[in-house]
């Protein structure tokens, strides 16, 4: 059966892995979308840390990093597109206004995500952004894949809760998205079919 592509926008949702997806880039994954539409989608993979921290990656960029409270959170890897290049995924500044940061892609739901350099500058000064999630690499689809790839049931989608990414530990973040559903993941059979 096709899946139209027109019927669903998933921007400010969750994708949320199926345990049969065995690809090693999105296996247990959740990603929030930034954008979806007939032309694609973009997403950030959201719980898969990896081994670096905002400390260590303001050192690399030449940046003091004046925000105690952010020094050890994790870099995550956000997808395998352009793992050299950071995508910020934060709080919008002024909801309701254009964003105070080059390159910014405002998201319905509340949140903005960044990929120039001057939010982590505005960060280095103690400023910025409240809650931010840092990720290298990003996460894509072509024109109709996404749709393709939910028919095959290898994703559940779901409204996201900023709660999920900025207040939940890492390893409970796959299990807090399927709570969104009210599905456990024991409960899912790694096995995909179709009625």
């Amino acid at each position: 059966m096709a899946f139209d592509s027109s019927l669903i926008n998933l921007t400010h949702h969750f994708l949320i892995a199926m345990p049969g997806l065995e690809d090693a880039a999105f296996a247990r994954s959740v990603i929030y979308m930034c954008e979806h539409s007939e032309r694609g989608a973009l997403g950030l993979v959201i719980n898969k840390p990896s081994d670096i921290n905002l400390k260590n990656l303001f050192d690399k960029v030449e940046l003091p990093l004046h925000r105690e409270d952010l020094s050890e959170a994790l870099v995550y890897q956000g997808g395998p597109v352009q793992t050299e290049r950071g995508f910020v995924l934060h709080d919008s500044m002024m909801p309701g206004s254009e964003s105070v940061y080059a390159s910014t892609m405002t998201i319905p739901g509340g949140l903005e995500m960044t990929t120039s350099k001057d939010v982590l500058e505005a960060l280095s000064t103690g400023a910025g952004p409240r809650r931010i999630f840092v990720s290298l690499g990003y996460s894509s689809w072509g024109e109709g894949q996404l749709e393709s790839e939910i028919s095959d049931n290898s994703w559940l989608t779901v409204a996201a809760d900023p709660a999920v990414i900025f207040d939940t530990p890492v390893e409970e973040r796959y299990a807090r998205a399927l709570m969104l559903l009210g599905l456990e993941s024991w409960r899912l059979s790694p096995d995909a079919g179709h009625a």
